[in-house]
């Protein structure tokens, strides 16, 4: 059975702003994990809620939306990966945290594609999973915001406000992760931004020496939404070893 790594012990918490009065909903159908989760998460100050199949997950993910799900990809009833692409497809605003015991790194490629924020793979130490949750909750703070409503070439408009990207007469949701990622970019215009700048000040991770391409994902599917040619990107390049870089012109 996959468990959280008990040689890890939970980390002793203070209260913490990003963890007052946030909601989690923890969608995993192994009891004994679930119950693991729910408390190291108590333990840092959330409050948590368990379902143990996909159906029972969006059915209460659509009435209480909560702040954070930390979604199993392996469900019984629907898959995780059936439950993220309905609630992003039905642009329900809530973060959301893979599990996966999947090797096969094209499960976790495509819950990232699908709008997912960020993923573990079990099993894994409280520590991490608590400092990889609260993470979720600090957003990236900008002494300089980009405009609400950005005109990109194409005719492509960004609403940063609403999270929408509005081209070819079709309205697509940018996630907050997403939103984060091209605010932070426009904010250091014309400056290469390397990967760990991004896994410390959008992804607010403790350090930046982790074995991850959740960057590079976030890059492919950001691109297909703002770049007028997504296959030929011109606004958000790539440094090729270093990282990358917004330009408008």
């Amino acid at each position: 059975m996959l468990t959280m790594n008990p040689t890890h012990p939970l980390p002793m918490t203070e209260s913490k702003p990003e963890t007052a009065g946030k909601k989690i909903l923890v969608v995993e159908d192994e009891q004994a994990l679930a119950l693991g989760i729910r408390d190291a998460l108590e333990h840092a100050g959330f409050e948590v809620e368990l379902c143990h199949d996909g159906k029972q997950a969006l059915t209460r993910i659509r009435e209480q939306t909560p702040d954070l799900v930390v979604l199993d990809l392996m469900l019984p009833g629907m898959s995780g990966l059936e439950v993220l692409e309905r609630v992003r497809t039905e642009d329900i605003r809530c973060s959301v945290l893979i599990l996966t015991a999947l090797a096969e790194e094209e499960d976790v490629v495509r819950g990232l594609e699908l709008g997912a924020d960020d993923y573990m793979k079990k099993p894994f130490s409280p520590r991490e999973f608590v400092a990889r949750v609260e993470a979720q909750f600090r957003r990236v703070r900008m002494d300089t915001a980009p405009p609400s409503m950005l005109e990109l070439p194409g005719g492509i408009q960004v609403d940063l406000a609403r999270l929408e990207v509005h081209r070819d007469g079709q309205v697509l949701a940018l996630t907050p992760r997403e939103g984060d990622i091209l605010a932070y970019l426009i904010q250091h215009k014309d400056r290469v931004v390397t990967r760990d700048d991004l896994l410390l000040d959008v992804w607010h991770y403790q350090s930046a020496n982790v074995e991850t391409r959740t960057v590079d994902i976030h890059i492919v599917g950001l691109r297909r939404k703002v770049e007028p040619d997504p296959s030929s990107p011109t606004l958000i390049q790539t440094v090729r070893g270093k990282g990358y870089r917004w330009h408008d012109g």
